[in-house]
């Protein structure tokens, strides 16, 4: 097995391969010869760097471009350890990631020059010297660490999740075989790059000698597009939220590419059910992929939900190197079905290495074989999982587990319903209840209850039906478009 990098290395050196594209943005693309170079450059430039510890950290400020991807990757070949920020953190955050990962430096644009560290900016990294490239790399051994992912932080203190080149090539792997992913294909990525989906799927196509397209987003549409059409991109990867932001800004323009994208991937959130009827059918043909996972255990779960049946919460089958087994609230092995859920836990190479600097943290989350997630969920007898949700989500309703979004895929369809979401409510009589909140259009005044509580009895079993609904300003969702149903349950 080869590391990522060894296998960019490899197909720089190839004559047949080393012109094609490896990564692209508004400005500048390289091909694999190219982006090889630039990557052996910079890595050289940090290896001279005399006040940098060996295998220390150093951190990499998202800008969203080539330079920054050959930076993470160049912080690898070089022996260092990569911690991607996100773009916009602020010097709070900066200085929390900085002292928790020991970092060295910190590369990146002059928003993250905090001087808190050593900086390098990225702007100047094409300009190295050709001299300073390393001429002959020292690759990573497949379990040395490759990087600290660091989570949002929505409900407290980030985790740092501790990753090595394994596991980057296991998801590499379950993302390429999941996605039937084909030599020759160009991927447009509009999702962080700091955040583990994003720069996973960069991985993923390196590591099997295909391009990337880098867009800051989807609001400014025209760019997006405009990249699409210039790098006939035949795959895109985005969050449900981007996808969403797309629709209302273009409306159904992404169907005049039914014939160029052989599939579209989606994750970090789930799905809207309205955004996925719609996608399937603008793009036919296209196969479109939503996948399970998390930033300790990535890419474990997909389903092409294009392929005309529906399974509602199913989240596919386990990708090639995961193995899925359910379990009780003291992680012993259960046979799970809808009625009776357990505890989603999944094997294999792909799984983290520890959480950083806490042993407790790692012990609670993973046995060394298996990570265990609050998700409760079965697999049905065609070998499709399930994933009812988190366990603090489900509703206990009489005994019966209810899915909140189950609710919500209904919820949302009445007009004048902006957002939505559902936690459980206590009940004297029930245990727990829905409660909806609901954001709306225009102002609660003009907005038919009446009407609404009785299209929810039409369209939802009886014991699903929202006991109480409640307005609320705005629906709390983190960066990517997950849902804090937290801060709603608490509220």
């Amino acid at each position: 097995m080869s590391t990522i990098l060894e296998k960019i290395s490899i197909y720089a050196a190839d004559k047949e391969h080393c012109d094609r594209l490896m990564m692209a943005d508004s400005k500048k693309s390289l091909t694999y010869k190219e982006g090889w170079e630039l990557i052996r450059k910079i890595a050289g430039h940090l290896r001279n760097m005399s006040e940098l510890p060996e295998k220390s950290a150093i951190m990499a400020y998202c800008t969203q471009d080539c330079a920054y991807v050959a930076s993470v990757f160049a912080i690898q070949l070089a022996g260092f350890i990569a911690v991607p920020i996100e773009k916009g953190a602020s010097e709070a955050r900066i200085a929390e990631i900085s002292a928790d990962s020991k970092a060295s430096m910190i590369i990146g644009n002059k928003k993250a020059n905090t001087g808190i560290l050593p900086f390098m900016d990225l702007k100047t990294v094409y300009d190295i010297d050709p001299s300073e490239a390393l001429t002959d790399p020292v690759f990573p051994e497949l379990d040395d660490v490759a990087e600290y992912l660091f989570s949002t932080g929505t409900t407290g203190k980030s985790k740092g999740i501790v990753i090595t080149h394994r596991n980057n090539v296991a998801i590499a792997e379950n993302i390429g075989l999941n996605t039937e992913m084909k030599s020759g294909n160009i991927e447009l990525i509009p999702m962080p790059l700091s955040h583990s989906h994003g720069i996973r799927t960069v991985y993923s196509n390196t590591y099997y000698g295909n391009g990337c397209v880098f867009s800051n987003g989807v609001l400014m549409a025209k760019a997006f597009y405009n990249l699409l059409d210039t790098y006939k991109c035949t795959a895109i990867d985005m969050a449900p939220s981007i996808l969403s932001a797309l629709f209302q800004l273009t409306d159904d323009t992404l169907g005049e590419y039914k014939d160029q994208l052989d599939y579209i991937e989606l994750g970090s959130a789930p799905l809207v059910e309205e955004d996925k009827k719609r996608l399937c059918k603008l793009l036919p043909k296209t196969r479109l992929y939503n996948f399970y996972g998390s930033t300790e255990s990535g890419r474990t779960c997909a389903l092409n939900f294009n392929d005309g049946v529906e399974r509602p919460q199913c989240i596919g089958h386990p990708s090639k190197n995961a193995e899925f087994i359910f379990v009780d609230k003291e992680h012993n092995k259960i046979e799970a079905t809808r009625e009776n859920p357990g505890f989603i836990a999944t094997g294999g190479p792909q799984n983290m290495k520890e959480y950083l600097n806490a042993p407790d943290l790692t012990a609670q989350a993973s046995d060394g074989k298996y990570i265990y997630t609050n998700d409760l969920g079965f697999r049905d007898a065609e070998g499709f999982v399930y994933c009812l949700g988190r366990e603090d989500d489900v509703i206990n309703c009489a005994g019966i587990k209810i899915s909140p979004d189950e609710i919500e895929s209904v919820a949302r369809k009445f007009e004048g319903v902006a957002d939505c979401a559902v936690v459980p409510a206590p009940d004297n009589i029930q245990g727990q209840v829905p409660k909806l909140f609901i954001a709306v259009d225009g102002t609660e005044d003009s907005f038919d209850l009446d009407g609404y509580r009785q299209f929810l009895k039409k369209e939802l079993d009886g014991n699903k039906v929202p006991k109480i609904i409640e307005f609320i300003d705005e629906i709390p969702r983190t960066s990517n478009g997950k849902l804090q149903r937290k801060k709603l349950i608490n509220r």
